[in-house]
Order: C-alpha cells, then sequence, then structure tokens
C-alpha cells in the first residue's frame, strides 16, 4: 500500500474560524494517526466539480451535489465519503460507470436522527414554542388554552422502518407506545421480530396517533404523502418529517393545519430548502420547524465522521467499506484493482 492516500473535504466543512472544522469534531484524528493527509477543498458550489476532487484519493462531503461531471476526470477519487446518509443528490450509476465508490453513515446518524424526531414529537405535542411564547408576552392567562398531547400509549406509525426507524421505537419503549410501519422492503414477519406491526401507508396515515416519516426520497416516495392521506389523518394526529421534504405534499399539509384539521406537524426539512417567504407552512399553529438541522449535534458529528473516515481507511487499506452504497462499483477493474493492490 502506497504511502501517499489524500484526502478532500469538501468546502461546507471549511470552519469560520479557521481551525477544526464548521461541525466541530468530525474524527479527523483518526486519519492524523493513520499518516494521512487531508485538506479543504478550495470553493464551496452546489455540486463537486471534477477540477476540484480529480487526483485526491477520496472526498469526504455533506453538502455538495455529486454528478457525472464529477467523475468525469483523469483521476477520479477511489471513494467518495457521504457525511450522512441521504443520496437522492448523487449519481450513483456514474460514480460506479467511473470506479469511484460512494458511502454513507447510517450508523453515525442513527440516534441523533432518531432523538430529533423524537424531540418534534414532544415539543409539538406538548405545545412547547406556543408556551415559550406566552411567557415571552407575559401573557401567563392564557396557557389553559394551549392543551398539550401526551405520548404514552398512543399508536406511532413510522413511513421507511430502517435503522433510524429502529432506533426510534427503542426510545419511545418507555412511554408504551404502539409500533406500526409502512416498508416495502419489510416482511410482516421481520417487523414483528422488533415488535411493529406493518401495515400499508394509507392504513398508516390513517389510524396512527403519531406518524414520522423516515423513508429515503425515492421517484415512489415523492409525494407520497398527498393531498388524499393527509385529510384521512385523525383530527389530532402529528406528522413529523425528518427525512426529505418532497415526500410529504406541503401545500396539502398546511392547508390541513390552517384549517385545524389535524394536531400539528413538526418539520425537519422541506420541499423546497430555503422555504420561500410566504410559504403557508410558515404561518401554520401547532408546528415546529427546523432548518434541516434538528439532528446537528455533536453527536451527530462525531458519528458521522467517524464513520466515513472509517469506510475512507477501509478503502486505503483495500478492503471493501461497510456501508457501500453502489456494490456494484466492486466490478470496476479500477476500484477492483485497488483493493486488489492495496489488500
Amino acid at each position: 500500500m502506497s504511502a501517499a492516500f489524500t484526502v478532500g473535504l469538501s468546502a461546507d466543512f471549511r470552519p469560520a474560524n479557521g481551525s477544526g472544522t464548521s461541525w466541530g469534531d468530525i474524527g479527523l484524528a483518526e486519519l492524523d494517526r493513520a499518516g494521512v493527509t487531508y485538506r479543504f477543498l478550495d470553493q464551496r458550489s452546489p455540486t463537486l466539480r471534477a477540477e476540484q476532487v480529480d487526483g485526491l484519493d477520496a472526498v469526504l462531503f455533506a453538502e455538495p451535489a455529486v454528478d457525472a461531471d464529477t467523475v468525469s476526470g483523469d483521476r477520479p477519487p477511489l471513494v467518495l465519503a457521504r457525511f450522512g446518509v441521504g443520496l437522492d443528490a448523487v449519481d450513483l450509476a456514474a460514480c460506479s460507470e467511473a470506479g469511484v465508490a460512494v458511502t454513507i453513515t447510517p450508523d453515525g446518524a442513527r440516534r441523533a436522527v432518531a432523538t430529533a424526531a423524537l424531540t418534534m414529537i414532544l415539543a409539538v405535542g406538548h405545545r412547547l414554542l406556543a408556551k415559550d411564547a406566552l411567557v415571552r408576552a407575559n401573557a401567563w392567562e392564557h396557557k389553559l388554552d394551549l392543551l398539550g398531547q401526551g405520548l404514552t400509549g398512543k399508536r406511532v406509525g413510522v413511513f421507511g422502518l430502517g435503522n433510524i426507524a429502529v432506533e426510534l421505537f427503542s426510545l419511545l419503549k418507555p412511554f408504551g407506545t404502539q409500533h406500526w410501519a409502512t416498508d416495502p422492503h419489510r416482511t410482516a414477519e421481520s417487523a414483528a421480530a422488533i415488535g411493529v406491526t406493518l401495515v400499508d401507508l394509507a392504513t398508516l396515515l390513517a389510524e396512527c396517533d403519531i406518524i414520522v416519516v423516515t423513508a429515503a426520497l425515492t421517484p415512489e416516495t415523492l409525494h407520497a404523502i398527498d393531498a388524499e392521506l393527509i385529510a384521512s389523518m385523525k383530527p389530532n394526529a402529528i406528522l413529523v418529517n425528518v427525512a426529505r421534504g418532497p415526500i410529504v405534499d406541503v401545500d396539502a399539509l398546511a392547508a390541513a393545519l390552517h384549517e385545524g384539521r389535524i394536531g400539528g406537524a413538526g418539520l425537519d426539512v422541506f420541499e423546497v430548502e430555503p422555504v420561500p417567504a410566504g410559504h403557508p407552512i410558515l404561518s401554520a399553529d401547532r408546528t415546529v420547524l427546523s432548518p434541516h438541522a434538528l439532528a446537528w449535534t455533536d453527536e451527530m458529528a462525531i458519528g458521522n465522521g467517524a464513520s466515513a473516515i472509517r469506510s475512507i481507511l477501509d478503502v486505503r487499506a483495500g478492503r471493501t467499506p461497510a456501508y457501500l452504497a453502489n456494490p456494484d462499483v466492486l466490478a470496476h477493474p479500477r476500484f477492483r484493482g485497488r483493493l486488489q493492490t492495496a489488500g
């Protein structure tokens, strides 16, 4: 294995104060211990460009998209390590065709995103922001107008029974909640083995007290939660989305909230980010809104960073990384040759 191995960090990791990273500690000391050289990419751009990454052995990236141009250079990176799990802005087919591995960090995001979902559930149910506003306005006389909803014994349904949903159900156990899920990749038996009842999406929306979106954004999940399904929700039901904004028809959701047809919503993601000024979701009652950052914690930073760096070091050592998003790259002569040479 060659001692020369260089890693680039996408420019959104560059700290404003010139030290560390914008996420704090993401585990870069592990690269130091391994003798790996790393540097920030020069310019912040919506999409990683070939001239930014060509010649690097690996790139750790969070914010930018990846397209065919990213990997079109003479020597594209061997691995693009995503700091997170979302791949809707990554052209996996182009990466595989260029012999570039793409990895994700489900182990790092699991607890942080599940905790963010639980935070939304509790904040919306307890009407936290409205009660906070009463204190700031010295309007304590109105506090009895803000009856909240408890969580104990409620039916919680998730759209997408993956790592984050399973972790959320683990966090919910002390509340004695019932656990339902929709996931086409799960069998009823595998769901039942972890105490979850598998149902279709229409049943989930109509019967659950709390619905949490944790699914990946795909052509099948785009606007899957539409006006018709939102109209079927219980009057006191709460919808939480910590996955991807376009899965939920936010216009239909805003209308339901303004008309008082559902109990509330907690959104960390939106169809268009930033949300356009004047959008009705911004003025909807019984909502908690976050700028796609609720899970942005030190726990998320070190978890995602350590996982991404493990993937980079695995490739450096000639090992197949654990969370490979495009396994077909293993058949590409360029990437296969790297594993055989380094190994």
